[in-house]
């Protein structure tokens, strides 16, 4: 991964309402959650929760998903790891590491 990409996806999950999603979708794991459920649980005005959602998609850490009437969210674990493989992938190359 590139720095600009990395930092890309690192910018979006830096703003709290991206980073309260992407962290409710990790919680519920592969199936995902409908949008309707993200608002509900976490208390976001639908017009600014599909703004949110949106950026998220735009960088590839979630992907929506429809079935019939209902908009599904889809944490994408692949790339998440990708971002922190990338983060850690030089981790003591350089002195003495301590994890």
């Amino acid at each position: 991964m590139e720095n600009k990409i990395a930092a890309k996806k690192l910018a979006e999950l830096g703003h709290i309402t991206r980073l309260s999603i992407f962290r409710y979708l990790v919680k519920v794991g592969d199936q995902g959650a409908p949008v309707g459920q993200i608002q509900e649980e976490l208390n976001i005005p639908g017009s600014t929760l599909s703004h949110h959602i949106s950026r998220l998609v735009s960088v590839g850490l979630i992907r929506q998903v429809r079935e019939s009437r209902t908009l599904y969210c889809i944490p994408q674990f692949k790339v998440l790891n990708e971002l922190i493989d990338f983060l850690q992938a030089e981790c003591c190359t350089e002195g003495q590491c301590n994890t």
